[in-house]
């Protein structure tokens, strides 16, 4: 082994005993240092120039770069991954898919709009538009039973799952008020995990406060929320909504029906509802369903039932509903 030269002082370079172990050097390389300024007076205000250039953003911390149309097939991917390793990572191996209106809230707040929207009929009684909004106002109210019925069925599944490996089947919602408020909010009551699947849009918007913080997500694009709706689910449960509902359930509908997915059960909550919101025999008899596809979905109208219809659709098919799917 090379020894000291006392004349040359300690070792150096790849002599020199954990040299390359240290995490800090004892000399800089040269790059370490700006410029001196006595060589060049411009060099400082260039160097500056060059550092506070967007181009010496780095890619992936470069928000305006991300945003270029040409970077879209990686913001999907992004999109897909970042909910996808999180769920992975909880051990969120199934999940129940419940969806309903954001306006059908919990019976008391919808008994303060309706009052609200009487006194404005008092004040304006020649106001046809006060005069709908009340009648509004109390279809909305009768129809804050399924707020109920939703926070039930949300605290059954996440009681009556079974744990495996600790891995529970979480209830996953869109993550807004009204009906999905009170899904993620029966899960909560027990203690239990619960995603919502937020979008971004351009009206400002809050996520409802029971989902699980660490399983609360925003996507960008529809078509990665809705691929992660769908991706774990062991059934679709649809609650009176909107367009909103309606988008999933038809998504859903279409494809089991293509057998695009392995089919799941699909129940409907409030055969009246629905029954007038969406035909399905006067489809199978105008011809553009199949009569089979009117077979597709069940109808329930209380957490009971629609959890009886879930345990009994696969107890037919003699399958574990809450079997690991293979990618």
């Amino acid at each position: 082994m090379p020894k000291p030269d006392p004349k040359r002082g300690p070792l150096q370079g790849p002599d020199a005993p954990g040299a390359a172990a240290s995490s800090s050097r004892r000399v800089p390389l040269p790059f370490s240092s700006m410029k001196e300024s006595q060589d060049d007076p411009e060099a400082p205000e260039r160097v500056r120039r060059i550092l506070e250039n967007p181009s010496y953003v780095r890619a992936d911390q470069d928000i305006h770069f991300l945003e270029r149309s040409e970077l879209r097939p990686s913001r999907l991917a992004f999109d897909y991954l970042k909910a996808e390793l999180i769920l992975r990572e909880h051990g969120i191996q199934s999940t129940i898919v419940l969806f309903g209106g954001t306006r059908i809230v919990e019976p008391a707040a919808a008994r303060r709009r309706l009052e609200r929207s009487r006194e404005a009929v008092e004040r304006q009684p020649d106001s046809a538009v006060a005069r709908r909004e009340a009648r509004v106002a109390e279809r909305v109210v009768a129809k804050s039973r399924y707020y109920d019925i939703a926070r039930e069925f949300g605290r059954l599944v996440s009681r009556e799952c079974p744990v495996e490996n600790g891995r529970r089947c979480a209830v996953v919602t869109g993550g807004g008020p009204g009906i999905m408020e009170a899904g993620n909010r029966g899960a909560d009551d027990v203690g239990a995990k619960s995603v919502g699947l937020n979008i971004t849009l351009p009206l400002e918007q809050y996520p409802n406060p029971y989902i699980t913080p660490e399983l609360c997500f925003q996507f960008r694009y529809f078509a990665m929320r809705k691929l992660h709706f769908m991706k774990r689910a062991r059934a679709m449960i649809a609650f009176p909504g909107g367009y909103g509902t309606l988008d999933e359930l038809f998504d859903t509908l279409t494809l089991v029906q293509t057998r695009k997915i392995r089919p799941v059960p699909v129940v409907l909550v409030g055969r009246e509802f629905w029954t007038r919101a969406f035909d399905a025999e006067f489809l199978a008899e105008e011809g553009v369903i199949d009569p089979e596809d009117t077979g597709l979905f069940a109808f329930a109208e209380t957490a009971e039932e629609i959890w009886s219809h879930i345990l009994a659709w696969y107890r037919e098919r003699g399958l574990d509903p809450f079997a690991r799917i293979p990618e």
